[in-house]
């Protein structure tokens, strides 16, 4: 198995993603999807959190304003359409399928832990559950990786080409430069 595609992790970035998150960043191996500005957006995180938990979201949407516009689509009962549609529309059913093996062969190329055998996130691969996550994937594996996580980033009021980032209030503290990165294990 190959590591997915994402971008080392700054001491900085773990600054903004905790700013992001209101709450300190815990176990990220790695930004899978970055805002044009380079904040990040997607966050990677381990499969084991070092506490011992399982953590089955490999991919985190981390960027506010792109989890408020996930949040909304909720409220308008988006997950209930793409429910629908899995259920019509068999080619979005199989492609939602192979997003779902996707996912665990990204997660499980960092590690395996058996407790998520089979369990990827946001409710694939037969129902859709969180848009925030399916949105991460999307924006962490690229347009036509995850169908349901394209239909809410196509309906929702945030970009990832144009940058809506509030202040994080990071930018006045030095960025820590690669040599001096913990990656991640801040």
């Amino acid at each position: 198995m190959t590591r997915p595609p994402f971008a080392p992790v700054s001491e900085r970035d773990i600054r903004i993603v905790s700013a992001q998150l209101g709450r300190p960043a815990r176990d990220v191996v790695g930004i899978a999807a970055r805002c044009v500005c380079g904040a990040p957006t997607v966050v990677s995180t381990a499969p084991r959190l070092s506490d011992g938990t399982p953590f089955p979201t490999f991919y985190y949407l981390s960027h506010p304003v792109a989890t408020a516009a996930m949040s909304f689509l909720e409220a308008a009962q988006v997950m209930v359409e793409c429910n629908e549609l899995l259920a019509s529309d068999p080619e979005t059913a199989e492609a939602y399928e192979r997003a779902h093996r996707d996912y665990l062969a990204d997660r499980e190329s960092i590690a395996v832990v058996p407790e998520l055998a089979g369990i990827s996130a946001g409710g694939m691969p037969t129902r859709v559950k969180c848009l925030h996550a399916l949105a991460a994937h999307a924006l962490a594996a690229g347009p036509g990786s995850n169908p349901v996580g394209d239909i809410a980033l196509e309906r929702s009021s945030w970009s990832p080409d144009v940058c809506q980032c509030p202040d994080y209030g990071v930018d006045t503290v030095t960025p820590v430069d690669s040599a001096d990165d913990t990656g991640g294990r801040g």
